[in-house]
């Protein structure tokens, strides 16, 4: 089987970079195949443009790079978006890179009436690498906020389940080795994990 590994961070000495590593790591291991989409380093646009608006109107094709992004997920049977949380969401890079890719057509279709979602064959893991502690994202309310943002607001309307949701915090214990460790392992069980009941 095979996974897609999306990330945005700048920076390829960052933390983020590493647990990218750990989880392609962990699928060569158990027997799969990758690609790993840096949307940083590959200089992905993320501004929705005219040509992304003309599309979601139906009047012209998606554009040439917004097709590259749709095939490689049609070669994937799962998704894991790895992100640094930027004031309480994705990176705007990685947001924009939902908004571009997960056009209506592709991803759903949805006539004001009926919404048909179209990736029900897509697993989906995220793993969301914050600089709080847990008690700060848990009395902000971030862990709900993220699920229904992301979880449900992103993935529940395209039909994507979401088999895993994660966040990791420089005040984990035996942090950063017990990151890696969780991605590795995401990474070797990755195709024998089932979506939560």
């Amino acid at each position: 089987m095979h996974a897609l590994i999306v990330t945005a961070h700048p920076d390829q000495h960052s933390h983020t970079h590493h647990i990218v590593s750990q989880v392609a790591q962990g699928i060569a291991a158990g027997g799969h195949s990758y690609e790993i989409a840096d949307l940083a380093a590959e200089q992905f646009d993320p501004r929705f443009n005219q040509a992304d608006f003309d599309q979601f109107k139906s009047v012209a094709p998606s554009p040439a790079d917004v097709v590259a992004e749709q095939q490689r997920l049609d070669r994937a049977d799962a998704l894991i978006l790895v992100y640094p949380i930027y004031w309480w969401s994705f990176p705007a890079q990685l947001k924009g890179w939902i908004d571009r890719v997960f056009t209506q057509g592709w991803a759903y279709d949805d006539d004001g009436q009926t919404v048909v979602k179209k990736l029900g064959h897509l697993q989906v893991h995220l793993l969301a690498l914050g600089a709080a502690s847990q008690r700060t994202y848990v009395r902000r309310g971030y862990f709900s906020s993220m699920r229904t943002q992301i979880d449900e607001g992103i993935f529940g309307y395209c039909g994507a389940p979401v088999v895993t949701s994660e966040l990791l915090l420089p005040t984990d214990e035996n942090y950063p080795d017990a990151h890696f460790a969780l991605a590795n392992q995401l990474g070797k069980r990755l195709f024998h994990l089932k979506e939560p009941a």
